[in-house]
């Protein structure tokens, strides 16, 4: 089964053009990735626009690249699908929204700063997770973040986690634990597991 989260940001990269961040509206499913609908999205264009370019599709299976048609708020999978996702995820994502704040280390010249950090976790899985967040002088997010002490509003507590950044854009960054206080960790696997 693959579902595509409400939510979730997929980015079409249309020739010509900067890549456009689409946020799901609706929660999509499918047995196989040739199966899947048309998925709703929130968008920048207006009526009657119409654009084609290969979508970055982050599903529950993992990540794929596919032909995709943008129209009228309607994100349509065209031309032969893909037959494998290239990215599996290793552990369950639990979607959801929980309060964060925490400290972002750079890497930046000539040496390493910190810079304080708010926002909310969109996913959590045992192995990591999807933070979108600003800086406490930004909109975005400082690029170079090379890991993050969190705090997250969980619903057993506060969670405090070491996350290394493993992807980094705008104001989203996806990573992995570095550190995770024992009892969090037992936590966040009963968590993840239960459905």
């Amino acid at each position: 089964m693959v579902t595509v989260p409400a939510g979730s940001t997929l980015l079409l990269r249309c020739p010509g053009e900067q890549p456009l961040a689409l946020i799901t509206l609706a929660e999509v499913s499918a047995a196989f990735l040739a199966e899947l609908p048309p998925i709703p999205v929130l968008g920048p264009d207006g009526p009657g626009t119409r654009r084609f370019g290969i979508l970055e599709l982050v599903s529950n299976a993992g990540v794929t690249w596919l032909e995709a048609e943008l129209r009228e708020g309607t994100l349509t999978p065209t031309g032969d699908p893909p037959t494998d996702m290239v990215q599996r995820r290793g552990a369950a994502r639990r979607p959801g929204t929980y309060a964060a704040t925490g400290t972002a280390q750079l890497d930046s010249e000539p040496g390493r700063r910190l810079v304080a950090v708010s926002g909310q976790v969109e996913d959590v899985s045992t192995s990591g997770l999807l933070l979108r967040a600003t800086a406490a002088d930004s909109v975005h997010l400082p690029p170079g973040i090379e890991r993050t002490l969190l705090h997250i509003s969980m619903p057993w507590g506060d969670m405090t986690a070491t996350v290394t950044t493993v992807d980094q854009r705008a104001d989203q960054l996806r990573g992995t634990y570095e550190w995770m206080d024992p009892a969090d960790e037992a936590a966040l696997r009963a968590f993840c597991s239960a459905r």
